[in-house]
Parts: structure tokens; sequence; C-alpha cells
């Protein structure tokens, strides 16, 4: 079985290839909320109702938590393997196909400061990044460790952006433990 990091994988998922280069982490900046509004806009114009939904999401979607400056984005879709509903129109806008793995693309513009994963909106990642993400939202604790850790992975030198997120993986599902456990406790008491 292939690991979804190893090189192997990578070679048949990544359109252009590996790219190394140094990971920057830099503090939050408010102007990551901007670019999301405006891109998400045009994502939304472009797909023309065939988006379920967009949202902000990662590190840059966390007021306080320092990241990599760019910005991720979730789209969802009927069927992602129904690229002409939504390819060409992402594309219009200036977006270029990176990532083609089975129920996940991710686009990224040419600037590379933004990244559109688009998913179908019952796959299990829907839930873990948007759970993560409001988790780091609301606990500070969480939101340290997890810019701690992005800061000392960031100094080491990585063959490609992905092996660096791997590096991460540990403590993303620490913390992805405690924001079930919290979205599990608030989803009960809703009721």
């Amino acid at each position: 079985m292939m690991e979804q990091n190893d090189d192997a994988y990578l070679d048949q998922t990544l359109i252009g290839g590996l790219e190394p280069g140094p990971i920057s982490v830099v503090d939050y900046d408010e102007r990551w909320a901007l670019r999301f509004h405006h891109t998400a806009e045009r994502v939304r114009q472009a797909l023309d109702g065939h988006a379920l939904d967009v949202e902000h999401i990662g590190s840059t979607s966390v007021p306080g938590l320092a990241a990599k400056p760019i910005v991720d984005m979730l789209v969802t879709v009927d069927d992602v393997t129904d690229e002409t509903a939504y390819l060409p129109a992402l594309e219009s806008i200036g977006f270029v196909l990176r990532v083609r793995e089975p129920g996940h693309r991710m686009l990224r513009t040419p600037e590379q400061d933004v990244h559109l994963h688009v998913y179908e909106p019952t796959d299990a990642e829907v839930k873990n990044l948007l759970d993560l993400r409001d988790w780091l939202r609301i606990d500070e604790g969480d939101r340290e460790l997890y810019a701690k850790t992005k800061r000392q992975l960031a100094t080491q030198r990585w063959s490609d952006m992905n092996h660096y997120a791997e590096a991460k993986t540990e403590v993303v599902l620490e913390i992805l433990d405690r924001a079930r456990a919290w979205r599990a406790g608030t989803s009960s008491s809703a009721r």
C-alpha cells in the first residue's frame, strides 16, 4: 500500500511534480480573510451554482494563528470526478489544477497564494477540515501548539510541501481528536 505523501504517490497525483523549497510560516495577517472573501465571490460566480459550499479553511482561517501565507479554500461539488462541471470555470478565473487524487482536487492561483480544495460534501475530510478550523478558532492552547509545531517544521528543508504537511500529521490528529470531542459535545447540547 502506498502512503499518500510518499514520492511515488505524489508523482501520480501532483500535476507538475514535486516542488522543493523553503516553507515560510508567518504571523496571522488580517488581509487573509479579505483575500478569501474576494476569491470566494469570484469562485461562486464562476461556478454559477455548481459550488454547494465555499469555506475558508486551514490556518489562514483562524485569527491569531501563524500560517503559511496561502489561503486555503474548501469548495464542495456534487461529483468531484465530473471535472467538466467545475474545472473549466475555475481555470477561466486563473486557477491551475495541481492535485488530482481520489475524492479530491486541488487548484491554486499562479501566484500560489490561494489553494482551492474540491471535495464532495459527504467526504469525511470536509468534516475534519471544518472541525479543526472551528476548534482552533476557540482553543488558544491548541492554536499555540499548532503554531509551534509549524514553526519548528518550517526550519527544515522539504522536497515538497506535502512532506511538510505529512510531518504535522501526529499533532493535527491529536488536535482533531479534541475538536471532534468538542463538536460532539456541542452537537448533543444543541438537541
